[in-house]
Order: C-alpha cells, then sequence, then structure tokens
C-alpha cells in the first residue's frame, strides 16, 4: 500500500476554502465514483483502492491518501495531479 501526503498554503476565507473542496470533490464524485462526506473541516472521501482526507485549516490544504495495489503503480500521476488541482483552486 502507497501513502500520499500534500500540503498546499492557501490563504482563502474558510468558507471560500470549503467552497473550492466542494467543487474538487463534486469532480471526484463525477469522474471516479468516490464517495465523500465531511467531518468538520475535513472532508473524506473514499473508493475501491483509495481512502483520503482534504483536511482545511487557516492557510494550509492537506490531502492524504492511501492508495491501494493497483493504484500505487501510479502514485506519480495521481501526486501531479493534486498538485495540478491544488495550484489552480488554492493559488492566488
Amino acid at each position: 500500500m502507497s501513502e500520499i501526503d500534500i500540503r498546499h498554503p492557501h490563504s482563502l476565507p474558510l468558507p471560500q476554502a470549503r467552497a473550492a473542496v466542494e467543487q474538487i470533490s463534486a469532480k471526484l464524485a463525477q469522474k471516479f465514483d468516490v464517495q465523500c462526506a465531511w467531518n468538520g473541516d475535513v472532508l473524506h472521501f473514499q473508493r475501491s483502492g483509495v481512502d483520503g482526507a482534504i483536511a482545511l485549516a487557516g492557510d494550509e490544504v492537506r490531502v492524504t491518501a492511501k492508495l491501494g495495489f493497483l493504484l500505487s503503480a501510479m502514485r506519480g500521476p495521481i501526486e501531479a495531479e493534486i498538485q495540478r488541482v491544488l495550484e489552480k483552486e488554492f493559488s492566488a
């Protein structure tokens, strides 16, 4: 099993950051049939082969995920895509 842990700074007010994560989760759910649920300021997501979370803090977004055997081989491209989306959604 492979793990992803990415931290990305942001300067958005928490409600705007939460809205950005909502947009990201809607795309995940649509494209990859990912189940998402909020617990406080942490959005948990899950589907076969991946279990993770997007945690919001006042100045940082943290994405963590555990990848199953098959997705472990795709860790590099998955991390690159997460970085790209975070840059798009959370950079000025």
